[in-house]
């Protein structure tokens, strides 16, 4: 069950993070045409697209590219280990990840309160608020630090660290 909410709850992320990337690419494409065309840029595109689509697109899939263990690694000397040493190391960097994802997301929680208390902004030729971007941050890492929970569950329960690309393995 937890994994199953956690699974859903990424693929739900990478939706948006999906969604922030189409509004990004349309945004800039106006932006750029409006421009040349009618010598008419909008106002606030590299701003919008610096605090929110950007940030967005990068931390939201963070946890749906962990439970497809798609992240980048290097395995050269692991893979020749035998396989219950293989486990141990897999499930000692997930409790590495999960607390420094931890730190991180505890962190960022701080950061985005704080912000939106103050309301923040950045300067701006007019008032542009910035606090609804940080908490992309948070959710990002918490997102991953469960992701990790669910792939140290699934490895234990298979025998075996998770491999790239045995999404199916996540609805489980």
């Amino acid at each position: 069950m937890f994994a199953k909410c956690v699974t859903t709850a990424s693929r739900a992320f990478m939706v948006m993070a999906g969604v922030f990337l189409v509004l990004m690419m349309g945004h800039v494409t106006i932006d750029v045409v409006a421009k040349y065309l009618f010598n008419a840029p909008i106002t606030g595109t590299v701003e919008t697209v610096t605090y929110y689509y950007m940030v967005s697109v990068v931390f939201l899939p963070l946890a749906l590219v962990e439970l497809r263990s798609e992240h980048i690694y290097v395995d050269l000397f692991i893979r020749r280990l035998p396989a219950r040493i293989q486990m141990r190391i897999y499930v000692f960097a997930c409790l590495c990840g999960i607390l420094y994802f931890s730190g991180m997301a505890y962190q960022t929680f701080l950061d985005a309160v704080h912000s939106t208390v103050q309301q923040e902004t950045v300067m701006s030729n007019y008032i542009f608020y910035v606090w609804p971007s940080r908490w992309a941050l948070p959710i990002g890492m918490g997102g991953i630090v469960f992701a990790l929970a669910v792939n140290i569950g699934r490895a234990l329960k298979a025998g075996r660290p998770i491999e790239a690309g045995k999404e199916e393995d996540t609805a489980q």
